[in-house]
Parts: structure tokens; sequence; C-alpha cells
């Protein structure tokens, strides 16, 4: 058998279908922003593979670290130990983050992530024997699949089974103009009963790459801080450069209580998460009374090998370079914007960073099951370009090397499709 055959016999994929799923690529190697099949086709990952390569494939460096400490350490509990790799990420990473971020908790993933945050914000008041349970979130937000992230995120296909079994939310609308006020009294009014406001900055993903402007999520941040509620950026997706500044909340005056980060953060070689958050939601767990102890690990903690990415990952980020590929590829994803915007096929069209969304108009199917994304998805593909569609909305999340030759065939066969699909 060869390998999607034997794929087929014991594989069960993620978000799929089963019975009727098309076979699945199978790739042997990546190299920059290709991705290879074991036919020796090439594949554009213009969506940097469910958004967490942002320096492209099997990058030398990153590869070069990660060797080098399968080595040394390729793993250790974290709970009583310690290793260099975990304190020296902690090190680079808290002073990178927006307000006064001082510690880090390690997980495996955005979602697990999330689920800590939202646990230190619970136990937070509960500890303070003021206990709150409400969560505030956007409607239609997305924050990942475990219980918690599920429970704040948006009702939806995703969630359908397990409504009856979620906790407690208060959905707000995304902030505009018209509502902006409506929402801060809404807030308000939650006061004595929220514990918290998680957000994902700037960009709804999952829900369609929904875009918000940064003035009226600070005015949220800055009610729900008048009114004692604590706050959670979800960057798990905005983080590492994607919405053209290295965290999206750089673009506010208020700073959220706590970040969540996965993706991007190694690089995309492999899965780590990371909690962050003050001091002043720290020490309201430090006392005698082991009670009070946030009771939460997994096993594989602060594994050094992701941290090892995490940093290398970093070296990359943080040169001029890479910030100037960012800032690139903003400026061709704005023009692009404008020459396709008034195409009647382009119902909406959206940017913030290096991420741009494209609506097809589909009359008044524009669900997640919408049929057109199986024609787009298989349309690119034939093109050598993995765009995996949100329903009927196209997006492109590239890594940052991708370039302009390839961004540009990118966008002509986006074109072409809006006048044949």
């Amino acid at each position: 058998m060869n390998l999607v055959e034997r794929d087929k016999k014991v594989i069960w994929h993620p978000y799929t279908q089963m019975k009727n799923a098309l076979p699945h690529i199978p790739i042997v190697r990546g190299e920059g922003v290709y991705v290879f099949d074991e036919n020796g086709n090439k594949y554009i990952d213009a969506v940097s593979s469910w958004w967490v390569n942002i320096h492209g494939h099997a990058h030398p460096h990153i590869a070069q670290k990660v060797s080098e400490q399968l080595n040394l350490l390729e793993h250790v509990i974290f709970a009583g130990f310690t290793h260099e790799p975990a304190v020296l990420l902690a090190e680079r990473l808290l002073p990178l983050l927006p307000g006064k971020q001082e510690k880090v908790f390690y997980t495996d993933n955005g979602s697990t992530a999330v689920e800590v945050a939202l646990k230190m914000c619970l136990q937070y008041w509960d500890n303070k024997q003021t206990p709150k349970t409400k969560i505030l979130a956007f409607k239609n937000a997305y924050h990942g699949d475990t219980f918690g992230a599920m429970s704040v995120s948006g009702r939806s296909i995703f969630t359908d089974a397990f409504n009856s079994l979620l906790f407690d939310v208060e959905f707000i609308a995304l902030p505009n103009a018209d509502n902006i006020e409506s929402i801060k009294k809404q807030i308000s009014e939650l006061k004595s009963e929220a514990a918290c406001f998680i957000f994902e900055p700037l960009i709804l993903g999952s829900a369609g790459m929904l875009m918000y402007e940064a003035k009226y999520l600070d005015e949220l941040i800055s009610t729900c801080k008048a009114s004692n509620i604590l706050t959670i950026a979800d960057e798990v997706m905005t983080g590492f450069g994607r919405t053209g500044t290295y965290f999206a909340c750089e673009k506010l005056k208020n700073k959220p209580d706590i970040f969540c980060l996965s993706k991007g953060l190694t690089g995309g070689t492999m899965p780590l998460g990371v909690t962050t958050c003050t001091n002043e939601i720290f020490e309201a767990f430090l006392s005698d009374d082991k009670l009070k102890t946030l009771y939460h690990g997994h096993s594989f903690t602060a594994n050094p090998i992701a941290c090892v990415a995490s940093l290398a990952s970093l070296d990359i980020l943080l040169k001029d370079e890479t910030l100037q590929n960012i800032k690139r590829i903003e400026a061709k994803h704005a023009v692009f914007l404008k020459e396709i915007k008034s195409h009647n096929k382009v119902k909406a069209i959206r940017q913030t960073g290096t991420i741009i969304a494209i609506e097809w108009e589909t009359g008044n199917e524009t669900s997640y099951l919408s049929n057109l994304r199986n024609l787009l998805y298989n349309y690119f593909l034939d093109k050598g370009i993995i765009l995996r569609p949100l329903g009927n909305i196209i997006y492109i999340l590239p890594p940052y090397i991708i370039s302009n030759e390839d961004l540009d065939y990118v966008y002509s066969s986006i074109k072409s499709a809006l006048d044949e699909v």
C-alpha cells in the first residue's frame, strides 16, 4: 500500500468527515515556504500549516538548535525541577510582551494555554474569597477545542454536540462605533459576577478572520479594569508578528492581565503553549494554604526541545530582516486588496498586518459548511497552493519568508478563481 492507503486504514483526521473525505495528500518534506508530496509535487503553504509556521519549513537555524538540545536533554519533569531552555525562554519572552507580564506558565498548545488562563482567573477570585464565575467573551470567538476553551468560544458546529455541558458565558458583540457604549454598559453591569474577559485581539480567526479596531478593544479593557474584571488576550494566532507588530496588543493603550501564546511560538516546529500573567495574579496564589495552589500541569510541560525551538524562532523573529518581510507582506496585501475589492464576487475584503481575508459572494449561503469551500480548496491545490477556506472565506496567512513572486502567484490564482469558480 502507498502512504495514502495506509493512512486511510489507520488515521482519523481533524475537522474531517471521514466517510466522504478526499484522499489526504502525503507530504514527505518541507523547505522554506514549500511542502512536497511523495510524487514530487510542490505546494506553497500560504496558510502556514494552520498558522504556526512563521519562518518556513525545516529552517536550518531551528533545526540545528533542536538537534543540539536532543543530545543534551530531551525532557525532564517540570515539577520540582527546572532547566536552562525554559528559564531563558521566559527571560526573553516576558520583556517582549506589552504591559507588565512577570510570570510564565508552560503548557502544550493554544487550547491548554487558554484553559490555564481561565483557571487562573477563576481561582484568583476564589483565593481572594470573593468568588466570581461568569466569563465574558466575543460572539463567534474561537479559543480552542478543550472544554473550557469551547465554553468561551461562540456556539457553532464545533460545539453543538457539547453545548449542554459548557459553562456559563456572557457573549458580547464585536465593538464598533454604533455599539461600543451599550457593550461597555453590559460589562459594567456584570462587574460583581464576571471573573474575566477573554478576547482575540483585532482578529477573530476561525470565525472568518473578522476584524475590529484597536481603539474599541481599548475601551472594553478600560471598562473591565474599572469594573475589577481580569482580561485575557488570546494571542495564539495573532502573536509573533501576524498583525504587523510582534503582538497585537502593542496597538492598545490598556494592556491585558494575561496572555495566551502558542502556534508561532516555536516557529511551527513542535507543540508548546504559554500563559503569562502579572505579579498581582501570581501573588494571589502564594499562601501557606495549599488549597490556593494552581493545580495544573502536563507531562510535557516546558519540554526543553520545544523551548529551544522557541528560542531559535525568537532569534529569527527579532532580526531586522524579518520585520522588513512582515512590512513587505503587509504592503503587498494592501495593494492586492485595492485591486480586487470591487470585483462582483467579492462580498467583503479585510486586512490586518500579514493577514488578508476575501469573503466570496454566495447569496445567502455563508456558513462554514458552504459547498464553495471544497471547490475553492481543490481549485488552489490543483495550482500548487495550500489555502484552507473558512466556508466562503479565503485567507492568506503566509510564512514571513514568502517571496514576492510566490505572493503574486497566489494573488493571480485568487483572481482567476474569482472569474472561474
